[in-house]
């Protein structure tokens, strides 16, 4: 049986206030969490929806150092802009709060010494790098180097971003300071930890065996992390950004951010009500949770494990998350600003937030990484919200006022088929609930356009600007029937297009109706006046996406541009020429290649050096099949220290040049060599 709740909580990922928001970041977290609040507004329940700026952390440090300004500067410029873009894109938040807040301080620190005071932490002294140009601590976004796995030269000290690996400090090869470019050393320092191996039975009970309803890859990582075994894991930080760690004897040391951050829907529901607990202590409170992937394990294991060490707090229902937005082909990256931004979106495309809102769940990736690109766009808004939902609106409203004088007409009996288009609209009710409760959006999307798709084809099938001529009285039935369908269509689409929903309901002159009357036949009265009719969607020309595309064509090229200064800029140390020498290089022909198991970048090729043939793992299966692989001739640094990868062990490695847009190219012969051949 079905758990009963009286009340929701909805949360939504905190965004960094280190820069704008970006359509991934729509797509992934927050149209979603806006569709589902809407839904259960509509609904009458009671519910609540929680979002803030998160305004620590290491990210806000390096784009404050870079600026030459200080963390608390960035962190208000970008709270303020990210606040205003969700308000201009409709995103409904009961509270858009923040993480430098006094109410966010406290509760963090309490819930801290909480834990500290019945001995819930673990204190470690540990050697950390540090940066003696610098003089401090270097957070693991502050160190980067070459990674194990896949050899990428600016891999983070927490994760590698070419494949993926979750990484830690002291597996970089080569590591350096992000801060100076000096070689860090070691030094200890001390830090608490939480013991996330003692909370592993719990965690595997609870989600393992209580949630095997959640989405496949949430299932799927946290049953990674839990068969992998869980290690204790640091909630504090060498940091001078932060929420002072609130013990005796922690000078310079803050609370890390994925301790202080997920406790900011706590501080952020304090400051929207006095009634607090009952959305975080009850049990008959649902809470769910909208997030990225990249925010599964902190929201599903580390954030869990930190409310039930502390007690009192109920734990997620559901952490629906999505998968990643791709741009035109390529990941979006805000270092090298290939993004569609919200601010700038809302500026250039005024009037037309739902259709951006409309885009980003109909391509939602839900299931896998999507591509969104400027023609998809223009196709979905000129053949779906302009050719059906806003061409059927537009005949419904415009022959009621040419025929009927603007008046709801009164109908005369209904015939089989218009029942049976009533009927079609009432079974859709049960669908479109089902998939919003279940966080099937793109399909709940579906089923609301499909309302308008019935409408349309009623219209054309009925033909009341035909038929008006030999029987007008069968026409006013018809608009009856028409302007019903019309209003069941306001409702449907109110939570994932609340603009246009609203223009419906002032072109209807009625107001909003419940979600319980969604299906009936008797919305609007005979009789009653309707108002002016406009377009609801208008076409959007080439020129106007030409112009999108030419934006992201400059973007690209001065992001290679500014990548051939770096290079200059960014020369290694010299090196001799014995050091030259030693390297062996040679062209080599790849004879077989394979993905590697249970990985999305990595590919085992079988090449042939003239010496020999060996097998080397390299990371890019994102850039190139198999089968446009064998019979590549490449360049192969041969005497590489072999390294095992996956089980598999790597003889060499595959030399290529990647540009400012990520894209791997081979490096080989321009003609057939000889494989062995000398590169010197």
């Amino acid at each position: 049986m079905a758990k009963e709740f009286k009340r929701y909580l909805v949360t939504s990922a905190l965004p960094y206030a280190n820069g704008p928001v970006h359509i991934g970041h729509l797509a992934g977290v927050y149209i979603p969490s806006d569709i589902y609040t809407r839904y259960l507004r509509l609904r009458g329940y009671d519910v609540i929806s929680v979002c803030g700026s998160d305004e620590h952390g290491v990210p806000i440090t390096i784009k404050a150092r870079k600026e030459g300004v200080t963390p608390q500067q960035i962190v208000d410029r970008y709270h303020a802009m990210i606040k205003r873009s969700f308000e201009g894109l409709g995103m409904s938040f009961d509270i858009y709060s923040r993480t430098s807040s006094a109410t966010h301080a406290a509760t963090a620190s309490e819930f801290f010494r909480k834990l500290y005071d019945e001995g819930k932490f673990i204190e470690r002294t540990s050697e950390q790098y540090y940066d003696t140009e610098a003089q401090t601590f270097l957070a693991d976004r502050y160190i980067v180097g070459t990674c194990p796995r896949c050899g990428n030269e600016r891999a983070y000290g927490d994760q590698c971003e070419q494949c993926g690996s979750t990484l830690s400090p002291d597996e970089l090869i080569d590591p350096h300071s992000a801060v100076s470019g000096s070689v860090p050393v070691k030094r200890e320092t001390k830090h608490w930890y939480l013991p996330l191996d003692e909370y592993e039975p719990f965690l595997r009970e609870w989600i393992l065996d209580g949630h095997k309803e959640w989405k496949t890859n949430v299932y799927g990582q946290c049953k990674s992390w839990l068969d992998g075994g869980l290690q204790p894991r640091a909630v504090s930080r060498d940091l001078d950004w932060g929420i002072p760690v609130p013990v005796e004897g922690a000078e310079g040391k803050v609370l890390y951010v994925w301790f202080d951050a997920p406790i900011g829907y706590i501080s952020a529901t304090k400051d929207l009500t006095p009634d607090w607990e009952r959305y975080w202590k009850s049990e008959d409170t649902k809470m769910v949770h909208f997030i990225g992937k990249d925010n599964i394990v902190f929201h599903c294991i580390v954030f869990p494990a930190m409310l039930r060490a502390h007690g009192g707090y109920i734990l997620p229902e559901n952490v629906p998350a999505n998968e990643f937005l791709n741009l035109e082909g390529e990941k979006i990256s805000t270092s090298r600003n290939w993004a569609v931004w919200l601010h700038e979106y809302l500026e250039e495309f005024p009037g037309k937030e739902d259709v951006l809102r409309y885009v980003l769940c109909a391509n939602a990736p839900e299931t896998k990484d999507n591509d969104f690109t400027w023609k998809d766009f223009q196709a979905r808004n000129n053949s779906e919200l302009v050719a059906v939902l806003g061409n059927f609106v537009n005949r419904a409203l415009v022959l009621t006022k040419k025929y009927c004088d603007g008046r709801v007409p009164a109908p005369d009996a209904l015939n089989d088929y218009d029942r049976e288009t009533l009927a079609e609209i009432a079974a859709v009710k049960g669908s479109l609930e089902s998939n919003i409760e279940n966080y099937h959006f793109r399909e709940a999307l579906k089923d609301a356009m499909n309302i308008a798709r019935i409408g349309n084809k009623y219209l054309a099938d009925t033909e009341p600007w035909k038929v008006v001529k030999s029987d007008p009285d069968r026409v006013r039935t018809i608009l009856y029937v028409a302007l019903q369908i019309t209003a069941n269509t306001a409702i449907a689409i109110e939570p994932f297009m609340p603009f246009s929903a609203a223009k419906m309901l002032r072109m209807l002159a009625v107001d909003k109706f419940g979600w319980e009357r969604l299906g009936a036949t008797d919305l609007i009265e005979a009789g009653h006046t309707i108002g002016e009719p406009e377009l609801l969607f208008e076409k959007i020309e080439d020129d106007v996406i030409q112009r999108q595309l030419d934006k992201l064509a400059a973007t690209k090229a001065a992001n290679q541009a500014e990548n051939s200064v770096q290079q200059i800029e960014n020369q290694k140390d010299s090196i001799s020429f014995d050091d030259f020498l030693r390297m062996d290089i040679r062209v080599s022909t790849i004879l077989a290649a394979e993905k590697v198991a249970k990985t999305k970048k990595l590919l085992k090729l079988t090449v042939d050096t003239g010496i020999d043939q060996r097998e080397i793992v390299s990371g890019i299966a994102e850039h190139f099949t198999p089968e446009e692989l064998v019979g590549r001739q490449v360049l192969v640094l041969v005497n590489l220290e072999p390294r095992e990868l996956k089980g598999i062990l790597s003889r060499g490695m595959i030399l290529m040049a990647e540009d400012a847009g990520g894209k791997l190219r081979l490096l080989g012969p321009d003609e057939k060599t000889m494989a062995g051949a000398v590169v010197g």
